[in-house]
């Protein structure tokens, strides 16, 4: 699903407002994930912490006229795109979250569907293709090591 340069700014406005809440000079610091939740149905996107406390909500029409069944696939690379061009951009630097957190993508139940990125000091996991295949490789290299 190829989204609007509108909707691409909407869904990135509702983030910044949703960061918002954890931006400010002091050294409070919140321990908590940002959840996203689009709804095929409402296309809805509500942006919520690890207590359920709403931090954003917005309407991006795209979603509410797709008809689709894979939905949340569609929805993931655009989600991830955003917040990696975010990160890129310095957005989450003054953020009073507890590293590491991550951005989650979750459904209706709010069960996780895939984590969107991992913010760390360190580390950024933003594509699980880097870790597909590596227990196939572990295994032949412990077998290999094994045979020696």
């Amino acid at each position: 699903m190829k989204l609007s340069e509108q909707s691409l700014s909407i869904i990135e406005s509702a983030i910044q407002k949703a960061v918002a809440k954890y931006t400010c000079n002091c050294e409070q610091t919140a321990v908590t994930d940002i959840h996203l939740q689009p709804d095929q149905t409402s296309g809805q996107l509500n942006v919520y912490n690890d207590d359920d406390e709403e931090l954003a909500n917005v309407m991006i029409e795209e979603w509410a006229t797709y008809d689709g069944d894979d939905f949340l696939e569609n929805v993931e690379p655009s989600l991830r795109s955003i917040l990696c061009r975010m990160k890129e951009a310095g957005d989450f630097e003054k953020i009073t979250i507890l590293k590491p957190y991550s951005f989650v993508l979750v459904d209706e139940e709010k069960e996780t569907v895939a984590e969107l990125l991992l913010i760390d000091d360190d580390t950024i996991l933003v594509n699980d293709e880097l870790l597909k295949g590596l227990d196939k490789e572990l295994d032949d290299f412990l077998k290999e090591l094994l045979e020696k």
